[in-house]
């Protein structure tokens, strides 16, 4: 069979595209003083009211003990606008790594770019144009192959780019302030799964280098969970994969990996985020919550039980 000429591959700027998500569509989190003091007591003491302190306690512990506080997202996250929260709870410390999928990259990226993301799929699609914006794909493709090796990964890559760069809209990408940080943010991608692998500038080694950068990384992160808390928030397959394949790596080589908190907050709850995050990894001395609500409504509940905490 011949193979399509990638050269022939048309793409466009990201500013005529469609956007559903704007920066201006963030969280006002100026807006919010921390008078949050009396909300927790109208929790009940009953199922999940008792398991979202829970949570809040495992987190606060963690932080004081200074254990990891992992954040795993599916970009949904970032497309309900919730980046001002997780950037301040990493700038006051309280979380030590995040880990996205692809398309996680991808939104934040466009968001520091150009301060808009998220085109109309179903529009686009019929004409050939969905994926296709320019910028996107050529800049971040650059970015993994300018900065990307054995030791610095795709996350690294795509914040050092950003940052360096200094887009517009920097101050609300979590790459770019992880970068800052020092801290760690790995992208675990599906080859072919993500518009950047359809521009014509992608290269698959590259691709896959800088994710398998990421992985190891990443399991470094897991290798050191012991009293922590592992949050996996809005991915229903890849990340839950990831994550039960570095904690089998870390025990592997020696490390117990115990007494973590392992927390799956999504809108609908799915079996493998479930079974490779709560249950699994928590058999024995660990413990696995599974939250179900809008990350929209859910994170900001829970980035506000903690400020009142803090």
């Amino acid at each position: 069979m011949k193979k399509i000429e990638r050269n022939k591959i048309k793409t466009y700027p990201i500013r005529e595209r469609n956007n559903k998500v704007k920066v201006s569509d963030f969280v006002d989190i100026k807006g919010f003083d921390g008078s949050f003091s009396t909300f927790s007591s109208l929790l009940p003491n009953q199922l999940k009211g008792i398991e979202l302190l829970k949570v809040v306690d495992a987190i606060t512990e963690a932080h004081k003990s200074n254990k990891e506080v992992v954040f795993a997202m599916g970009a949904h996250v970032i497309k309900c606008g919730l980046n001002p929260i997780i950037i301040d709870l990493m700038e006051r410390g309280i979380i030590t790594a995040l880990a996205f999928n692809g398309a996680g990259s991808i939104h934040d990226f466009e968001l520091a770019y150009c301060g808009e993301t998220s085109e109309d799929v179903a529009e686009e699609i019929k004409s050939g144009r969905f994926g296709m914006v320019e910028e996107t794909g050529a800049m971040m493709n650059d970015a993994l192959k300018q900065y990307s090796n054995e030791e610095i990964g795709f996350g690294e890559a795509i914040g050092r780019k950003i940052t360096e760069e200094n887009f517009p809209y920097k101050n609300h990408s979590l790459f770019a302030r992880a970068y800052e940080l020092k801290i760690p943010a790995t992208v675990h991608v599906a080859l072919g799964n993500d518009i950047i692998h359809m521009h014509p500038t992608a290269d698959g080694a590259i691709l896959g280098r800088a994710s398998f950068t990421d992985f190891n990384i990443f399991t470094g992160v897991v290798n050191s969970l012991s009293d922590g808390v592992y949050l996996n928030i809005g991915s229903s397959v890849l990340l839950p994969e990831v994550f039960l394949k570095a904690l089998a790596i870390a025990r592997n080589i020696g490390s117990k990996v115990e007494n973590f908190t392992a927390v799956n907050f999504d809108m609908i709850q799915h079996y493998r985020s479930n079974t490779n995050v709560v249950n699994r990894p928590t058999e024995g001395s660990s413990k696995g919550y599974s939250i179900t609500g809008h990350h929209e409504i859910m994170l900001p509940l829970l980035y506000a039980l903690l400020r009142e905490r803090f």
